[in-house]
């Protein structure tokens, strides 16, 4: 997907770079701010959103949410021409699918910005929102997406619960590259959310930690974290549970409209 990222600020800047250094993007920063090698300076915000929208298969602001709809404003067309939009703080707290969400692939963008910079993914598409069960996932190293997603299916029916009711699997960053993973993620068309160590390590929610993980990658534990961490006011529904090797730990985002 095509990518560009457009900032106004030091703080932008820094949250650009951070992209990317994780996907191909080009990048656009305003001519206030003195621009590293390679990177493009524009003047006006409306000018250059006007000059590039259709340019390019994705638009990342890293900048207040009303500035990317005003300058995205003239120029929406249709749900299945208009490029992606995404709009990230320069805090990189939130990452907002806020055009094409589904159709234009925002949504995923928006998962894939917030696990290269910490941020959580706001994603309000109906069809997304509506699912409640996040998966956490630990396992060890060179576990084949076959294995991970029988892990998977096998824990949900421990449950009673099916894979079209999951909105995300999650795991720490430690196993961000795990091929099986991956490509469990992608076999099942369920996003990866990756969880930084450290907000876990920080974490105050209710898990249990495993001697076992600390030891080896120095985290107090991967899948209840994950699982907890990668929702919003969540609990467990299957505790930690181990299949051949791969563990898996349930949890249940509590939406008072969805209940």
């Amino acid at each position: 997907m095509s990518t560009a990222v457009i900032t106004f600020s030091p703080e932008g800047l820094k949250v650009m770079q951070r992209i990317s250094a994780g996907m191909q993007v080009d990048q656009y920063l305003h001519q206030a701010i003195e621009a590293p090698q390679g990177v493009h300076v524009f003047e006006r915000v409306f000018a250059l959103t006007e000059e590039i929208f259709r340019r390019y298969q994705a638009l990342v602001y890293v900048a207040p949410c009303g500035v990317a709809v005003r300058a995205i404003a003239p120029l929406v067309n249709h749900k299945l021409k208009d490029p992606a939009v995404i709009c990230l703080d320069v805090g990189s707290r939130h990452a907002v699918s806020l055009l094409s969400g589904h159709e234009g692939g925002a949504n995923q963008l928006a998962i894939n910005i917030a696990n290269l910079t910490g941020a959580e993914p706001v994603i309000s598409t109906t069809t997304e929102a509506v699912k409640t069960l996040t998966i956490g996932i630990g396992c060890r190293k060179g576990k084949s997406a076959d294995e991970i997603c029988k892990a998977i299916r096998d824990a949900l029916a421990m449950v009673g619960r099916s894979l079209q009711e999951v909105r995300y699997l999650a795991t720490a960053d430690v196993k961000a590259l795990e091929p099986g993973l991956l490509q469990a993620s992608r076999e099942l068309q369920i996003p990866l959310r990756i969880l930084d160590s450290e907000q876990i390590r920080i974490s105050s929610l209710p898990f249990a930690e495993s001697g076992f993980v600390q030891k080896k990658v120095n985290l107090p534990a991967v899948s209840e974290p994950a699982a907890l961490l990668a929702g919003r006011r969540t609990s467990l529904i299957l505790k930690k549970t181990v299949f051949n090797g791969i563990t898996v730990a349930i949890a249940r985002e509590n939406c008072s409209s969805l209940a």
